[in-house]
């Protein structure tokens, strides 16, 4: 995970007060500091946001599940997303997160090659299922569809933005605004 400080104005910086962290596929972050935000890049990897408003700590992760999932549901091809999902809710637990409390938003799931295997739907349902059995609550987010995403979450409020990547997968050539849901009582989502 890389960390960036905005805490000085540079050229072309986002002049805003706290701190970056971004994390990559196989990572996870959590923090109680109101001033970090995490953010990440996505195609049919998912990143799951889950915070607990009440102890103001949340985190973020990025998954993909491995293998041919198809013949492995279940077994192999779930440990490492199953394993990260537990990595993030076990540190959250550990800063005093309250299962009850928790709300999560789900970013990612992309079909990013028509002729391939649609992993993204994939990854999703697997989120959606995991929260669903762990009693999180998934309160919004942005999935499926056929390009990737740039994320950044605020892990202490809540607040989300997403912004549509169009384009190469491998590189970020064009963003498209995508049209906000409606907002939740429970921190903001904005969709760029």
């Amino acid at each position: 995970m890389r960390i960036t400080d905005f805490s000085q104005p540079t050229f072309g910086a986002d002049l805003s007060r706290g701190k970056r962290v971004r994390i990559i596929q196989g990572e996870y972050y959590v923090t109680g500091d109101p001033e970090i935000s995490v953010s990440t890049v996505l195609g049919s990897c998912v990143a799951a946001c889950i915070r607990d408003p009440i102890s103001n700590v949340g985190g973020m992760n990025h998954f993909l599940l491995p293998g041919d999932v198809a013949r492995n549901v279940g077994q192999e091809a779930e440990r490492a997303a199953v394993h990260l999902m537990e990595l993030l809710l076990n540190d959250l637990f550990k800063r005093g997160a309250q299962r009850n409390h928790l709300e999560a938003k789900l970013f990612g799931g992309a079909r990013m090659f028509a002729n391939l295997t649609d992993i993204g739907t994939k990854n999703s349902a697997f989120a959606e299922s995991f929260l669903k059995h762990e009693g999180v609550r998934v309160v919004s987010g942005s999935v499926g569809g056929q390009h990737g995403r740039q994320v950044e979450y605020w892990p202490v409020s809540g607040r989300a933005r997403a912004m549509m990547i169009k384009g190469d997968p491998a590189r970020v050539q064009e963003r498209v605004p995508v049209k906000a849901p409606a907002p939740s009582s429970s921190g903001e989502l904005e969709l760029f």
